[in-house]
């Protein structure tokens, strides 16, 4: 495994090694010592999230508060979807900077998103499979969000607006100045 340096402080785009033969491919998604020894990440993961998601559906901008932030790795095991994750740790150098990267099922790549980034992603293939790794567990009273249209963040989702499938709640999200005025 790889990791490469996003231009987000302590986000990390993580590329595993790949053995391909005739018979498909095989790769280790995760192994705490790799990870830990080329991010210094030492986080301990405590939770598997899975998702199935239609081509437009847009999940996010999500992120837990306080004492409940997530550290997560992300990825997509089957589909393409465009992820995307914005920097929320006020006094961070790259607070309100925001990072875009394809995953899919080719290029296998999977991001490291630290505590206190704002977090989504859209699926560009018909189905996804998106699978998320998290360091502490779910609690909905520390749930959050961010409005995927916020004027101040201006993320380029590559996507008609008009085809974007979006729940209720996230619609609902509050914008990045009415969160951090």
């Amino acid at each position: 495994m790889q990791a490469e340096e996003t231009p987000l402080k302590d986000c990390y785009l993580l590329k595993p090694s790949v053995f391909e033969d005739k018979r498909g491919i095989f790769l280790e998604s995760y192994n705490r010592k790799t990870f830990a020894e080329i991010t210094g990440v030492k986080d301990e993961f405590v939770q598997d999230n899975q998702s199935v998601s239609g081509r437009g559906v847009l999940r996010g901008l999500h992120f837990q508060t306080g004492k409940f932030a997530q550290a997560k790795i992300v990825r997509v095991i089957y589909g393409k979807v465009i992820d995307v994750v914005v920097d929320l740790r006020p006094g961070s150098p790259t607070f309100k900077h925001k990072y875009k990267a394809v995953l899919d099922d080719k290029n296998l790549c999977q991001l490291y998103v630290p505590r206190g980034f704002g977090h989504g992603f859209l699926t560009l293939s018909e189905t996804s499979v998106f699978a998320y790794k998290c360091d502490r567990y779910y609690n909905p009273e520390a749930e959050s969000g961010i409005i995927y249209n916020d004027p101040d963040l201006a993320i380029d989702w590559e996507f008609p607006e008009e085809e974007m499938i979006i729940s209720d709640k996230d619609l609902q999200q509050p914008t990045f100045q009415k969160l951090f005025a």
